[in-house]
């Protein structure tokens, strides 16, 4: 088999017009000019286009065969969370319920750290919490599966979020898989995912065990 032939990558065009590139080969040879001009750059970025691209990232399970359910994920989400907003939880809560099975079919059995981690930046480390658990505290309610055991979450009691990610499994985790339940429409959900990303990020990335 021949081997693929390398070729010099194609460089992308710039987000705005009033961008501009840095034409160094390294991080390590930018200066503080440029690193200023990219700071500034990728700030507006970030704020056009991560909403969106998550947005696309959950409307991409909306076609996808179900192994089962009678929801597909996508509907999963979406009826999650006409649940939390028709239970009168806060915007915050709403979007978290929304898109806390984002990661499913591509991040599978760490499904939870993913929706954590892309959310992490812009919630309460309550649903932070919530989301990387919910795994864990959704085999309680799967009472004769073969492989889980109901009583994992139990390593957790003592923790000051366990009744609230216990509270979300229970009532908008495993209970929104139900074809007879009206859902709402992506676009009622949209706007409040949008304004979850426009807030000002606070910490973009930690190491387990430090302070954020």
């Amino acid at each position: 088999m021949d081997e693929p032939i390398a070729e010099r990558p194609r460089r992308p065009e710039l987000w705005r017009a009033d961008f501009s590139f840095v034409e160094k080969p390294a991080l390590d040879l930018l200066d503080g000019a440029e690193w200023r001009m990219i700071e500034a750059q990728r700030k507006a970025y970030m704020q056009g286009r991560q909403a969106e691209l998550v947005l696309g990232l959950f409307a991409a399970a909306r076609g996808d065969p179900s192994f089962g359910y009678t929801l597909s994920m996508y509907d999963h989400g979406l009826q999650a969370a006409t649940m939390a907003l028709q239970s009168g939880a806060d915007e915050e809560f709403v979007v978290v319920a929304l898109l806390h099975d984002i990661g499913f079919t591509i991040a599978g059995p760490s499904h939870g750290e993913f929706a954590a981690a892309l959310l992490r930046p812009y919630v309460s480390e309550r649903n932070r919490w919530v989301l990387e658990m919910h795994q864990i505290f959704q085999t309680h309610h799967a009472h004769d599966h073969p492989h889980f055991d109901g009583r994992e979450r139990d390593r957790f009691l003592g923790h000051p979020f366990f009744a609230d990610a216990a509270d979300f499994v229970a009532r908008f985790d495993q209970s929104a898989i139900d074809p007879s339940f009206p859902t709402l429409p992506i676009e009622a959900f949209a706007p409040m995912v949008r304004r979850l990303f426009a807030r000002p990020p606070a910490r973009r990335f930690q190491v387990e065990g430090t302070a954020p």
